[in-house]
């Protein structure tokens, strides 16, 4: 900002130490109007995620991390509209271990919500399966099949492999 100032203030101790001071309050400003604007997208929300939690009906639990949070208020968002099964896998994809099949079977009047790409249980399950339980139709069963370690895949790895994983990715130990 000196450089805005005639040049007979480069010198002036008490024209930098204004200039520091407002300095330092405009960083200030620009922080708290980026975190304000972050609150208004729910990927980067932090303080503002109970008015979101609020707004949309969802009780807040502040014990559950908070990317949990943040797709409970994704998928909540996300399950509004006429329901398909293209709403129930976006739905569903908004939470951790979020790629999923949707697997119809209409003779059964069921489905089933089979995750894909990770390994094991989704951290927030109950979340989950609350959500889908809220939009899917009545009428329809719900079921869901995870992914976890073949005995195949188990063969190729070596001692320390295995031991970077979670006991869970190798067998179903939970009931889903």
């Amino acid at each position: 900002m000196l450089t805005y100032l005639p040049r007979y203030y480069a010198t002036s101790r008490v024209m930098k130490s204004i200039l520091d001071a407002q300095g330092t309050e405009l960083d200030r400003l620009k922080l708290a109007l980026d975190e304000t604007l972050d609150q208004f997208y729910v990927d980067t929300v932090t303080w503002g995620l109970e008015t979101w939690e609020k707004e949309l009906g969802i009780p807040t639990d502040s014990s559950k991390p908070i990317e949990q949070r943040r797709s409970l208020v994704k998928s909540k968002i996300r399950g509004t509209g006429t329901v398909t099964f293209s709403l129930i896998r976006n739905v569903a994809g908004s939470f951790a271990n979020g790629t999923v099949e949707i697997v119809q079977e209409p003779a059964a009047y069921s489905f089933t919500i089979k995750f894909v790409d990770a390994l094991g249980l989704p951290p927030n399950l109950d979340d989950l399966k609350a959500a889908i339980e809220e939009i899917k139709p009545a009428h329809l069963a719900v079921e869901y099949a995870f992914r976890y370690f073949t005995v195949g895949e188990v063969q190729g790895m070596t001692i320390h492999q295995i031991q970077t994983h979670r006991l869970t990715d190798f067998a179903p130990f939970l009931d889903a």
